[in-house]
């Protein structure tokens, strides 16, 4: 199921593998990769997820998750390890992902769309959905990008 993911790397980055996670059909949860976003010589600027296939979870909390330090933000590398994350989706058959993020997040939208995500809509989150019942969040911007 899980692929081999050392190609994910490219003359800014490399998407360092941390764990793979198999699914959780009782929590709606797909199989994820978790990495770190690390510079050139391995130091750790961040971490992002990718979770393969699609669902009512993935289409409100994302196929990829991202986040960047804040000594390493402003350079776009979440976008570029969005970018990385969108060969292994393909490699896994994929033919479209949902990125998703809080409305009030600009540097989120702002990654979603360097990334070449289209906005879909802004939706309220479902009354049972996890990160509402969890977290208290209650809406997405739900931005999809075409492989």
């Amino acid at each position: 199921m899980f692929l081999d993911t050392a190609f994910l790397r490219n003359g800014e980055i490399q998407l360092i593998l941390e764990k793979t996670v198999e699914a959780n059909t009782e929590r709606g949860w797909l199989p994820a990769y978790h990495f770190a976003i690390c510079n050139g010589i391995g130091v750790k600027m961040g971490g992002c997820d990718l979770r393969i296939g699609h669902n009512e979870s993935a289409y409100y909390g994302g196929n990829i998750g991202y986040r960047v330090e804040r000594p390493y933000r402003g350079h776009h590398y979440a976008g570029k390890a969005c970018g990385l994350l969108f060969e292994l989706a393909r490699r896994h058959g994929m033919g479209y992902l949902f990125i998703t993020c809080n409305p009030d997040n600009l540097a989120s939208r702002r990654t979603c769309e360097y990334a070449g995500g289209q906005l879909v809509e802004i939706v309220e989150l479902p009354a049972d959905n996890d990160m509402r019942v969890e977290d208290g969040e209650t809406e997405k911007c739900i931005y999809r990008v075409d492989l």
